[in-house]
């Protein structure tokens, strides 16, 4: 198996950004993004896909965590595209179901090379502590649209906001695992175009 992993720096007048990233790793995470609830979302993440995952992000969060959730979103979505390669041999769909206590959250996705991005399920609360909850729209809606692929994130139901987002984001991870498995059946790009 090809090394499937991509490095990248990005630095905006908001953000300054570096991302490790490794498909085939075995969970490790170091991830320091100044906003707290984001670097527990990005550790579960990397532990529940099996990717290794390293984030150092300097934003301004003194005027909130947008720019910077936001910007991590687009560097992951890069670093997926670019591990990713030329996509050969993937299983290219994956779907997870998440149980979280109360909450239920499903996540399809297809590494398709046609962003999309739909989200069905609302959360009760504005705040996780001090981080607001409609900045995970904005992470998942910049992930998909860099990494070029389809994203569907369901919640089926549930009450508390930690739950539902924790989940979302333990789907996400088995999802992408599944999608970025090598399938030795899988010849070329599973793809009828000849590519993805």
């Amino acid at each position: 198996m090809s090394n499937r992993t991509s490095e990248l720096n990005r630095t905006t007048n908001e953000t300054k950004i570096q991302l490790a990233f490794s498909i085939d790793g075995e969970g490790q995470a170091d991830i320091q993004t100044g906003v707290p609830f984001m670097d527990h979302m990005l550790d579960l993440f990397a532990k529940h896909g099996q990717f290794d995952l390293t984030v150092k992000a300097d934003g301004d969060v003194e005027i909130d965590d947008h720019h910077t959730t936001e910007d991590i979103g687009i560097c992951l979505g890069l670093a997926l595209k670019e591990a990713l390669g030329d996509k050969k041999g993937i299983k290219r769909y994956g779907n997870a179901f998440v149980p979280m206590d109360e909450t239920l959250a499903q996540v399809v996705v297809d590494l398709s090379n046609r962003p999309h991005f739909e989200m069905r399920g609302e959360f009760p609360a504005q705040k996780v502590g001090t981080f607001d909850t409609e900045l995970v729209h904005e992470f998942l809606w910049k992930l998909a649209l860099e990494a070029r692929m389809n994203l569907h994130v369901i919640i089926h139901y549930g009450s508390n906001t930690h739950h539902m987002i924790e989940a979302v984001f333990k789907a996400l991870a088995r999802a992408l695992d599944e999608a970025t498995i090598i399938d030795p059946r899988v010849k070329g790009v599973p793809s009828t175009k000849g590519m993805l």
